[in-house]
């Protein structure tokens, strides 16, 4: 029974070993086992046959199995003891006696990398600067010579494509100015901060005539094509160096990687060469540079301007185009023009006009290839920043208003009575007799004084002027006073009254149309004051017939006269009978 009582004690322990919330060690102690005496076979020999005696013959297989039995409990228990002693111990930190010792070896390793990072610094040799190299200073070591062997080369070796030779050309000058830094040609400041009349010949001032010379006659035997291509590719290029130049001038750290290797000098420098000797090469890009929203901005204004300039160096009418068709919207458009802009555009189309004989020139190549230089939405757009409301008046407005009457002459200017020039003569007027009713005294006055010239280059104009009539009756009736102010001069120079005075007539079928419509009393008065003048031109018109009439009937009377009184029939000068007749028949 004391190993029965064992083993309860055993399973105790077990469960409160189990049952410890902190895991902690505990001593267990265990009751001392009786030791078995030896069985005395005599004894054996006295138990009963039912074996219910204290050392029967099965009472030994009965204690080896409680014995085994509590074996296998000692065992379990061992095992979880030792299984809660490795949990606890990989729980605790780890004591090392020598943490300083590896804190020393850590530092003296350290001190050794310091020591040789230091001693490799001092063994780099600085870097030797590059010496700075101006722009002058690059273009003076090319040779012309050189460059005319180089040109022989690229020419023969890529005879059937131009667009690489004229890459092959730009590399050229890209290694001839890769010595000139953005320090040297700060060229977005440059153009910011200068007028046009001194950027127009950066860079090619600083290189050489025979160097000059050389670049434009072989660029002269390029084709279109191929130079509008690089045109658009130069552009691009410059334009890409627009971010890094930027945060060059603001000091800006962050670094800006440069769209090319070669040298933004040398593509000016071709770029400027390109456009002075094929000036059209500009036209042929324009309606690019006014699609494209990437060459459109106040940033990129001055590259555009820059580059009008150098197509005006080689022809003033490309210029002059280029300004009117690209940058003179910029001015008169709804979206607002900073001063800077305006400055700018203004800057370049006074360069073109002070040029020497520019008027001479303008006006004699105002059709340029069936185009005019200034075609009749730009002749709008220039009257109407010539002649603003007082209220939007600003500083550039008397700058608009002094090169006006040149650029007006160059609108108006072409081979009288002829096909193209009717066609535009109708549509000036139809802008102008717009302009005429906005209630702008100023625009107004010139205006109409623009849709007089109309009407007397085409007598068409009388047609169309009935069509736009009731939609525009207030600059009907300046027109219709002018004329009347100035009728000598207006009926003098009509090869035919016959379209005026149907014209006139029609007129005043609208105007009795729409007094008895019951319009309101402004339109009103606006009617009465056209019937009014149609009225007195009518009846200029209808005496001026009757003067004809009597006029004819002198003239007959004279010419029969002196036929009867003269014996000599050609003594009579009939072509001045011809011309007096011509001269009086307008004359009222």
């Amino acid at each position: 029974m004391a190993e029965f009582e064992a083993n309860h004690v055993e399973d105790d322990e077990i469960s409160n070993a189990n049952n410890n919330n902190n895991h902690g060690w505990q001593k267990v102690t265990y009751p001392k086992r009786q030791r078995k005496q030896p069985t005395n076979p005599s004894d054996a020999a006295r138990l009963p046959a039912n074996g219910s005696g204290p050392a029967g013959a099965g009472s030994g297989a009965i204690f080896r199995s409680l014995e085994k039995h509590s074996e296998e409990r000692r065992m379990r228990l061992q095992a979880q003891r030792e299984a809660i002693a490795q949990s606890e111990a990989s729980t605790k930190p780890k004591v090392r006696s020598d943490d300083y010792d590896d804190d020393d070896d850590s530092d003296d390793v350290e001190v050794v990398r310091n020591g040789a990072a230091a001693d490799e610094k001092k063994v780099k040799a600085k870097k030797v600067k590059k010496p700075r190299v101006t722009v002058a200073e690059a273009a003076a070591k090319i040779d012309a010579a050189d460059l005319a062997g180089f040109l022989v080369e690229v020419s023969g070796a890529y005879e059937a494509q131009q667009d690489i030779q004229m890459m092959r050309f730009a590399d050229y000058f890209g290694r001839a100015f890769a010595g000139v830094g953005a320090a040297q040609f700060p060229w977005a400041k440059l153009f910011r901060e200068s007028t046009v009349a001194k950027i127009a010949d950066i860079p090619v001032t600083h290189i050489s005539e025979a160097v000059y010379k050389t670049s434009v006659d072989w660029i002269n035997q390029r084709s279109s094509e191929a130079l509008q291509s690089f045109v658009l590719w130069s552009l691009d290029s410059i334009l890409a160096d627009l971010p890094s130049q930027h945060a060059s001038v603001k000091g800006s750290k962050k670094s800006v990687n440069p769209t090319s290797s070669k040298s933004q000098v040398a593509i000016f420098a071709v770029l400027a060469m390109v456009l002075r000797r094929k000036p059209d090469v500009l036209i042929g890009i324009l309606p690019t540079l006014r699609e494209n929203s990437k060459y459109q901005g106040p940033d990129k204004l001055p590259v555009i301007v820059w580059m009008a300039a150098q197509a005006s160096q080689g022809d003033l009418a490309v210029g002059l185009y280029s300004w009117a068709h690209k940058l003179l919207p910029i001015v008169g458009g709804k979206s607002s023009c900073n001063p800077q802009s305006r400055d700018l555009i203004l800057q370049l189309v006074e360069r073109i006009l002070s040029s020497p004989k520019a008027r001479m020139v303008l006006v004699n190549g105002a059709v340029r290839k069936g185009e005019r230089l200034l075609p009749p939405l730009s002749l709008d757009l220039l009257m109407r920043v010539s002649f603003p409301v007082s209220s939007a008046r600003v500083k550039a407005t008397e700058r608009f208003e002094a090169i006006y009457p040149t650029l007006k002459e160059v609108a108006l200017a072409g081979s009288a009575g002829s096909k193209a020039m009717k066609q535009v003569s109708q549509q000036i007027l139809t802008l102008s007799v717009r302009a005429a009713g906005e209630g702008n005294p100023e625009l107004s006055k010139e205006a109409t004084a623009i849709s007089i010239w109309c009407l007397k280059q085409n007598s068409d104009c009388y047609k169309q002027w009935d069509k736009i009539y009731m939609d525009n009756v207030e600059a009907s009736v300046s027109i219709l006073r002018k004329i009347t102010e100035e009728w000598k001069e207006f009926s003098g120079k009509q090869s035919s009254l016959d379209t005026l005075k149907e014209a006139l007539k029609s007129f005043r079928n609208k105007n009795e149309k729409a007094l008895a419509g019951g319009e309101d009393s402004a339109r009103q008065s606006l009617f009465k004051d056209a019937e009014k003048y149609c009225k007195w031109i009518l009846g200029r018109l209808s005496r001026g017939h009757g003067c004809f009439k009597s006029m004819t009937f002198a003239v007959i009377a004279i010419a029969i006269g002196a036929a009867v009184m003269s014996p000599k029939m050609e003594s009579l000068d009939w072509n001045k009978f011809s011309v007096l007749f011509t001269q009086q028949s307008f004359q009222v």
